[in-house]
């Protein structure tokens, strides 16, 4: 299939094996050109100096930290969305504090790849720092919805950032048998901010406040602004064209109207809004329209595109991109009605938090083993196949989950959980920057990330619909004919605290209910993971190289 691709590209040359990156030769696909686009590959991937295994800890370290406060973000809202909704009276509002957040994300994130190549990581790093710092504190500081939210974008914006360009650093300074090793490093530091996350958060809500787990990211995000600033020097890549002129305005414009028209349409959708609502039936095909006009500009038009189209032609990178997507999906659905699970149980926001914990866990041993693996091995396949079954398998076991579950069981499940998403992050990751050439690992990087970050916003969407719809319609058949019934189930959908307050009759139907849209929720995820691992599939295997310029000793 790859050969078929290339191909139809009409690319000349020798026919390409599985282990042949794609697109090492220009548009023309003239021999000539092509012997000098590998040069010139070649050149800048030996542009930065291989560093030594000291230099890279101060260089990746001081990354790691911006990485650490990301992901220490992403489960402090996950424990702390019901507590907030219910401090605005507005249960609903919980879909919105994660997919805010994830909507900036996954709209600037495909960006960073491009722009940081023509203006430094450096730049981009610190640019990131400053607007996760802002939007901490503007989230610290609303006083209403619309207020909170607004900090969300801006943070999402700014964290995304954090953890993509901390990948493009890693693979500008790693070879590719060693990216994997290196990957689950950075993911122990991004696990260890997902397991203290929830907890910190639920510790801040039951002593402080809530405000409070926004406020004291802030200093430390200072500091992580002035560690890249000193340690970071990755140089930009140098052309013949000003920076202002390589940078892809009609692309990057169209793609971030995309990402945001689909994403606003499939949050308010059955959510916010009915699905007949004109919010959605505008914005979703607009976005589809939008699509259409990024992907010609990035094929027709642009000369340095935001995300060269024809590499998602490739059978391993649409292949790693849909298992992101659907294996997201998943997890962050579940990142988000599971501390709700457990605060139904009756457990405090702290409590549910360390419940996240094996997670977290789990995804930083699963991402340093699976890269471990494939440093000895040199191969990747095999590996991807273990951890999604660890994937598919723990979510098939969530799915059993009822209020009576032994406490210790959801420990278990969540380990292996996190261990196969952990693990497939790192395989698609190393599979995806194989399959391309060197000087296109950022922007595919980049193309997996704005994957990865739709996948959580529709996987939180679909998890949120699916729990409103089957919670709202529970509640109206098994009470709709009380007395007072539409003001009290208006009420227990808003806020969890009202469950305490309902009269004793009540509350054991409830619960039911809750559970039956929980389980609902679940199995919904379940699907979406089963999509995801049969999407992993369809890659192959490419060659892992020994050294930055993809040449190894017997070649």
């Amino acid at each position: 299939m790859a050969a078929e691709a290339e191909s139809s590209n009409g690319i000349a040359g020798p026919p390409p094996t599985e282990q042949t990156p794609l697109l090492r030769d220009s548009r023309d696909g003239s021999s000539a050109e092509a012997q000098n686009g590998e040069a010139v590959a070649s050149e800048e991937a030996s542009a930065v100096k291989e560093p030594t295994a000291k230099e890279l800890i101060l260089i990746l370290g001081s990354i790691w930290l911006g990485v650490f406060l990301a992901a220490l973000d992403t489960t402090v809202i996950a424990t702390l969305s019901a507590p907030i909704s219910s401090s605005f009276n507005s249960l609903s509002l919980l879909s919105w504090l994660a997919t805010s957040y994830l909507i900036s994300n996954a709209a600037f994130q495909p960006l960073s790849g491009k722009l940081t190549d023509i203006y430094s990581r450096r730049a981009g790093l610190v640019v990131c720092n400053i607007l996760f710092a802002l939007g901490n504190l503007l989230c610290g500081l609303a006083k209403s919805q619309g207020a909170i939210v607004f900090g969300r974008v801006v943070a999402g914006m700014g964290g995304g950032g954090l953890t993509a360009i901390s990948t493009f650093v890693t693979s500008d300074l790693v070879p590719l048998r060693r990216r994997g090793v290196w990957q689950g490093v950075g993911n122990i530091c991004y696990g260890a901010g997902s397991g203290l996350g929830g907890v910190f958060g639920g510790w801040i809500n039951d002593t402080l406040g809530w405000r409070w787990a926004f406020y004291i990211q802030v200093p430390f995000l200072a500091v992580s602004c002035i560690l890249v600033s000193l340690k970071v020097k990755v140089p930009a890549k140098e052309t013949d064209k000003s920076r202002i002129k390589r940078i892809d305005f009609l692309g990057a414009t169209s793609l971030v109207v995309t990402l945001v028209l689909l994403l606003l349409g499939l949050n308010a959708g059955g959510n916010q809004v009915p699905w007949t609502h004109p919010l959605v039936l505008t914005t979703i095909p607009l976005s589809v329209v939008s699509l259409g006009v990024f992907i010609y500009i990035e094929d027709k038009v642009a000369s340095e595109p935001v995300i060269p189209v024809r590499l998602l032609l490739h059978r391993t990178v649409l292949s790693a991109c849909l298992t992101n997507w659907f294996s997201t999906m998943s997890v962050f659905g579940l990142l988000l009605y599971l501390p709700l699970y457990f605060q139904v149980q009756g457990y405090s926001a702290t409590a549910a938090g360390v419940r996240l914990i094996p997670q977290a866990i789990g995804t930083a041993l699963g991402s340093l083993g699976s890269g471990i693996l494939m440093r000895v091995y040199g191969r990747y396949m095999i590996f991807n196949h273990i951890f999604m079954f660890f994937l598919v398998g723990s979510s098939a076991l969530i799915c059993t989950f009822t209020f009576s579950t032994p406490a210790w069981v959801p420990f278990i499940y969540f380990f292996f959980l996190g261990a196969g998403y952990g693990g497939m992050l790192t395989v698609t990751l190393v599979a995806l920057i194989s399959a391309v050439d060197h000087k296109y690992q950022a922007v595919i990087t980049s193309a997996s990330y704005a994957f990865r970050s739709t996948g959580s916003t529709i996987g939180i969407t679909i998890a949120s619909a699916v729990f409103q719809n089957v919670l709202k319609s529970g509640l109206w058949s098994r009470f709709g004919d009380k007395e007072g019934a539409g003001e009290l189930i208006s009420k227990i959908r808003d806020s969890l605290d009202e469950i305490q307050k309902l009269p004793i009759e009540w509350r054991p139907g409830v619960l039911e209910v809750y559970m039956e849209a929980l389980r609902a929720v679940f199995i919904t995820l379940l699907g979406l993971s089963v999509l995801g691992a049969l999407s992993s599939i369809a890659m192959r295997e490419h060659k892992l190289h020994n050294t930055l310029e993809r040449r190894d000793a017997d070649e």
